[in-house]
């Protein structure tokens, strides 16, 4: 964050304005200067930018607090309850890791099908446990996330919250997505970074081969590439795509630690075994 003053004012009195017990907020300078006039607001710039998910590892480290939301400086709260609701969830269901938001565009209310962490056509209003979240979105036990080893920072961006939800979920955690903890976020396609063919090829190649069994890998890769192809065709994008996951196969993904088949069974019963 940085580079938008006006919105960044937004998003920290989004969450400074929530009601309950005052919310400790940190921000992070990914790699730019960060600075705030506020006496109640903690800043830290890291010197170079080292990623999305590893920025989030850094702010998990210097927060005391076991419930973090994290927020983009473009994005803000909806309402004033969302930390509270945050804080009764995780009190009442102890095996409760992440809780998923609600991400609705500013000018038409809606909210992308993409933002709703089910497979297919599934009604955005309707809360249910799921295998997956976003990471701009969200709100989670630190305890859990670190027990778990943490966002994957090498990924710098894309599929780190699937690498993580994974781990949690063979952890014996739960995900859920709550359509009462809502955000504004103005729409936009996470393809408008340059480098987001790539990286998301490479991340799910080192996705597969950290967490699934070898079979499963196998055809999660397979099933991936069929569906990029169908919707990117042979063009360059695809080439890219394809460079990005060549790339991802020939290098180090860290840890190998594939998930238990109890696991596997437990997010197909979700409606999203981890082959799509």
């Amino acid at each position: 964050m940085g580079t938008r003053p006006a919105e960044l004012e937004r998003a920290i009195d989004s969450a400074l304005n929530q009601t309950g017990d005052p919310i400790d907020v940190l921000l992070i300078g990914n790699g730019t200067p960060i600075d705030s006039p506020r006496s109640n607001v903690r800043t830290m710039a890291l010197p170079e930018n080292v990623g999305i998910p590893e920025g989030r590892n850094v702010g998990i480290e210097h927060t005391e607090s076991d419930a973090i939301l994290f927020l983009d400086d473009d994005g803000w709260y909806c309402d004033n309850t969302v930390a509270d609701h945050v804080r009764s969830r995780f009190a009442l269901e102890p095996d409760l890791a992440v809780i998923s938001f609600r991400i609705l565009d500013p000018d038409t209310l809606a909210t992308e099908q993409r933002h709703v962490p089910r497979l297919g056509k599934s009604d955005p209003l309707i809360s249910s446990d799921v295998t997956a979240f976003l990471g701009g979105a969200c709100a989670i036990r630190s305890s859990a996330v670190k027990n778990v080893g943490g966002f994957p920072g090498d990924f710098f961006y894309g599929h780190e919250e699937s690498d993580l939800a994974w781990r949690l979920m063979d952890a014996g955690w739960r995900i859920a997505y709550d359509s009462d903890c809502s955000m504004f976020h103005p729409a936009a396609s996470p393809s408008r970074h340059a480098d987001y063919l790539r990286l998301n090829a490479r991340n799910r190649a080192w996705l597969v081969k950290r967490n699934l069994p070898l079979l499963l890998a196998v055809i999660h890769l397979a099933v991936w590439t069929v569906i990029t192809m169908a919707r990117l065709g042979l063009g360059s994008s695809f080439r890219q795509w394809f460079a990005g996951l060549r790339e991802g196969l020939r290098t180090d993904a860290g840890p190998r630690r594939p998930m238990k088949w109890k696991t596997v069974w437990a997010m197909t019963a979700l409606r999203r075994p981890p082959i799509i």
